[in-house]
């Protein structure tokens, strides 16, 4: 896995080009059942990859946490939101929620979240390559395919599967 994250920033790069040039034709016009297909291969992909070994995405970036998360998450650490804020968040550029620092905190050492059944709503939607609409969101996708293997994976296949003109 630490040679995939290695060259993954890289190869990503190198289908940046083409890959944005195919979310444009998508969003143009996209097929009938996008979503459908996009289900089916996020499924796919899902089967034969194992988070915990990688967890790229909790030691790189942080997850903006919407007001029901901290509510959520504080509860769970029998803390008053303003504490929770305090201790581990900070407001980023636009005004939103963010970790203080990455790797995330609530990371284990053996890549297991400690709060992963109360987790912010962008940690359990991650990396949305299953989301509705999913073709309306391309930036996140392409900045996510040089963060985790499973969207680069997930990319790669759309573009086999889906022949746009």
């Amino acid at each position: 896995m630490e040679e995939i994250l290695k060259n993954l920033p890289e190869k990503a790069k190198d289908k940046n080009k083409e890959n944005k040039k195919f979310f444009a034709s998508l969003r143009k016009k996209a097929p009938r059942d996008l979503d459908v297909q996009m289900q089916e291969i996020h499924e796919e992909e899902f089967e034969k990859t194992d988070c915990l070994t990688c967890a790229n995405c909790c030691k790189t970036t942080g997850p903006l946490f919407t007001h029901k998360d901290i509510e959520r998450i504080s509860k769970h650490f029998r803390m008053k939101p303003g504490n929770f804020i305090e201790s581990y968040l900070r407001v980023d550029e636009d005004g939103d929620h963010v970790l203080q620092q990455v790797p995330c905190t609530f990371l284990g050492i053996d890549n297991y979240c400690s709060i992963y059944e109360v987790r912010p709503k962008a940690c359990r939607e991650y990396p949305h390559t299953n989301r509705k609409d999913f073709h309306k969101i391309s930036g996140l996708t392409l900045k996510n395919t040089a963060i985790c293997p499973a969207a680069y994976n997930i990319v790669e296949e759309m573009k086999r599967r889906i022949k746009m003109k």
